[in-house]
C-alpha cells in the first residue's frame, strides 16, 4: 500500500490496536494471535495496528515486531496493517525497515525512550524514520514527544510519506492549530488511553477517527459508538459513556497500566483469552476481573471460540 492509500485508510473509519498473545512462558502465540486478528477483521476495523501500545510494542524485543506483524498480514486479509515503532533513532529505523520487509503497509512512531528533547532533535528522529522507509509514517505526540505545529509543518514539507498525525497528548488547542494548518495534508488520529472518553472535543478539532482499544473484546459496540459520533447522535454516545466507557475507566483506573492489561482482560472475559501480560505490567486482581465480567455481561454475550 502506497503512503497516499495509506493515508485514505486511515482516515476511513475506526481503527484498533490488537493484543499480542502470549502463552504462559511469555513467547509470542503466533496461532492464537492470527485467529484473534482474523476475528477482527469481521468487524469492519479501517487500519489494524500491530505491535501498538495495547501490541505491548514496549516489552516485544526489535526481531519480534516484524514476526507479530508478519503474522498480522497473514491473518487480516484485505484490512491494512500498521506497524508500532519507537525507541531511539536508530532502534526505530532498524524497526521501521524490519516492519516493512515484513509486509507492513505503514509506521506508527511512537515517542523516543526516556529522554526529552527539543524540536530539532524530534524533526530528525522522525525524519530519519521516515527516509528509512518507502511506506506511511504516522507520527504519534505523546508523552515525552510532543511536536509543536511549526515541526509537523516542515516534517510535511521534507517526508512526503508522512501522511498520519496521531495525539495522545491531549492539548486539544495544539491539535487544533495542526489540524487547521494542515488541512487535508494529514489523516489526524486521536490515541488518548480510551479514546473514546475525549472523542467528541477531538471531533470537533478536526480528528474524525481514533484507535479504539476495547475494539479487541466488544468490537460491535466500538462501532456503534464510532457511528454515533459520526452522525452526531449524541443520545447514544452519552448512553454508552454512561453505562460502559465510564464503569471500564473506573476499573482501569485501579492499577499502573492497566490501560493494556483490562484489554487482555476483557479478551478473557468473552472466552477469547490471550494470555497475561508481559511484566513490568500486571494483570488484573480477581476483584477487578469479577467487576468486568459483571460490566460486559450487561453489554455482550460471551463469544467462546469453536
Amino acid at each position: 500500500m502506497d503512503p497516499l492509500q495509506l493515508k485514505g485508510a486511515l482516515s476511513a473509519g475506526l481503527l484498533s490496536f490488537p493484543v499480542t498473545h502470549f502463552g504462559p512462558d511469555l513467547e509470542f502465540d503466533r496461532t492464537a494471535y492470527e485467529a484473534h486478528v482474523g476475528w477482527l477483521g469481521g468487524f469492519e476495523a479501517a487500519v489494524l495496528f500491530a505491535a501498538g501500545g495495547t501490541g505491548e510494542f514496549f516489552s516485544l524485543t526489535p526481531t519480534e515486531v516484524p514476526e507479530v506483524v508478519r503474522a498480522a498480514k497473514a491473518a487480516a486479509g484485505a484490512t491494512p496493517i500498521v506497524s508500532g515503532c519507537g525507541y531511539g533513532t536508530r532502534i526505530a529505523v532498524e524497526i521501521a525497515r524490519g516492519a516493512e520487509a515484513a509486509g507492513a503497509d505503514g509506521i506508527l512512531l511512537l515517542p523516543p525512550y526516556l529522554m526529552t528533547a527539543e524540536q530539532a532533535g524530534l524533526y530528525a528522529h522522525v525524519k530519519a524514520v521516515c527516509d528509512a522507509v518507502g511506506i506511511g509514517v504516522i507520527v504519534y505526540n505523546r508523552d515525552n514527544a510532543v511536536l509543536s505545529a511549526d515541526t509537523i509543518a516542515r516534517l510535511c514539507d521534507a517526508c512526503p510519506n508522512l501522511v498520519g498525525f496521531k495525539d495522545g497528548h491531549g492539548q486539544v488547542d495544539l491539535v487544533l492549530e495542526i489540524t487547521r494548518r494542515m488541512g487535508g495534508r494529514l489523516a489526524y488520529i486521536g490515541g488518548m488511553p480510551t479514546h473514546e472518553v475525549f472523542a467528541a472535543p477531538y471531533f470537533s478539532a478536526g480528528v474524525t477517527t481514533y484507535s479504539s482499544a476495547v475494539f479487541n473484546f466488544v468490537p460491535e459496540l466500538a462501532q456503534r459508538f464510532y457511528r454515533a459520533l459520526r452522525d452526531g447522535d449524541t443520545a447514544t454516545t452519552d448512553a454508552l459513556l454512561r453505562d460502559f466507557y465510564y464503569p471500564l475507566l473506573a476499573i482501569r483506573n485501579r492499577g499502573k497500566g492497566y490501560a493494556v492489561s483490562i484489554i487482555k482482560a476483557g479478551l478473557a472475559a468473552i472466552g477469547r483469552p490471550a494470555g497475561p501480560v508481559r511484566p513490568p505490567l500486571t494483570d488484573l486482581k480477581p476483584e477487578e476481573m469479577a467487576q468486568l465480567r459483571d460490566l460486559l455481561a450487561r453489554h455482550v454475550e460471551a463469544a467462546v471460540p469453536a
